[in-house]
């Protein structure tokens, strides 16, 4: 349990940070701007889960949030700073179990993931938006609920699970793909048994 939320605290881990930072906002920023039915906002923040633990993973999607709220004026944002978080943290204990290793653990670990989003955004958007969440798909199915006389509690998970669970299955493919695709000599960085500091 101890190795689980163990961070390596060197040169790679803080370069790794305001990278996979840059690719969660690239990701939001192409999915808002094309208005996808899917956030695309924790690219960045899986590949720091997975090479540097979930502390690592929960500071990328947080800090994501923040910076990206802040910037573009966007408060829905802002306030799943803590959804982010929690996606990060998943990742990163998924990986440090060894799930990232093949394509079937990858598979699982986005239903971690998904579900991670799902139980804390539901009451988010409950407590803020009365339900919906801003995603033209999963607030169609939200209306959709209502109409047919289901609680709002049901209808507002319902909206969550539409959205996250394939946006979590998309994501986590794509970072299984990069990581995979890495070197050695970089990935070699985050472990906790090996103390290089350095590309060189």
């Amino acid at each position: 349990m101890k190795q689980l939320f163990k961070t390596k605290w060197n040169a790679a881990c803080f370069v790794l940070i305001p990278a996979c930072i840059g690719i969660n906002y690239l990701g939001k920023l192409f999915a808002s701007v094309l208005k996808l039915p899917l956030w695309l906002d924790s690219i960045g923040t899986c590949i720091g889960g997975i090479l540097g633990g979930p502390i690592i993973g929960g500071i990328c999607g947080a800090a994501n949030n923040l910076i990206f709220g802040f910037t573009t004026g966007d408060s829905i944002t802002l306030v799943y700073a803590l959804t982010s978080l929690g996606i990060g943290a998943a990742v990163g204990i998924m990986a440090r179990l060894g799930h990232m290793k093949t394509l079937s653990g990858a598979l699982l670990t986005a239903c971690v993931a998904g579900f991670t989003a799902v139980v804390i955004s539901t009451p988010l958007n409950l407590i803020f938006w009365g339900g919906t969440t801003g995603n033209i798909w999963g607030d169609a199915v939200f209306a959709w609920s209502q109409a047919s006389g289901l609680p709002v509690i049901l209808g507002s998970f319902l909206d969550e699970v539409v959205v996250d669970i394939p946006d979590k299955f998309i994501t986590l493919l794509i970072v299984f793909t990069i990581v995979k695709g890495l070197p050695r000599k970089l990935t070699s960085l985050y472990e906790l048994d090996d103390e290089v500091v350095s590309l060189d």
